[in-house]
């Protein structure tokens, strides 16, 4: 669904703005969160549903990584640097071979087809809606952890910092500090 088109401008914006104003204004505020990132959901699964599964699973990797990192005041003590650092290091590198198999695959196996004489074959891979933008937003958000720079715990909250519609397609990658306050 693209910004300029008919069915976003006439029905998907209206009704995701009203459901959402409906809600809040109710005073059920975490309601009308989970209602925006329900519909950024809806609004990435649009292109193609069978990658909604791989942008939750990196939300939901990333939001534990992330609270494996920072220190939850009262609930648990921050990890010893040198394990924060191994987390650290263990999510960046998720992140970049996720991003990387997406981006790259093919044009690996074509290369070593070429280079070998090889006959190994790899589905065609289509490139996720986004990947790159919402792949180094947590990877900043990861680094922020690590240096005790995040303090925000709410998974609903970190979801809409992920994906909301509005910015998810468009860039730029934002950094937590402006988004999760708001």
């Amino acid at each position: 669904m693209l910004f300029n088109s008919y069915i976003f401008i006439f029905v998907f914006l209206p009704i995701t703005l009203l459901g959402f104003h409906v809600i809040g204004s109710q005073g059920r505020h975490k309601v009308a969160l989970a209602w925006l990132v329900a519909a950024s959901l809806f609004f990435y699964g649009w292109w193609n549903p069978a990658y909604l599964g791989l942008i939750l699973g990196s939300m939901l990797f990333n939001y534990a990584m992330g609270v494996a990192l920072s220190s939850r005041a009262g609930i648990s003590p921050p990890p010893p640097r040198a394990s924060a650092k191994a987390i650290l290091v263990a999510g960046i590198a998720a992140n970049l071979a996720l991003l990387g198999y997406y981006k790259y695959a093919n044009f690996f196996v074509e290369n070593i087809n070429t280079l070998f004489g090889s006959g190994l074959i790899l589905e065609t891979i289509i490139l996720p809606l986004a990947i790159s933008f919402f792949t180094f937003q947590q990877i900043a958000y990861l680094v922020d952890a690590y240096r005790g720079e995040t303090h925000e715990y709410s998974f609903l909250h970190y979801a809409l910092f992920v994906i909301f519609f509005p910015q998810l397609i468009a860039g730029p990658i934002v950094h937590h500090r402006e988004i999760l306050p708001q």
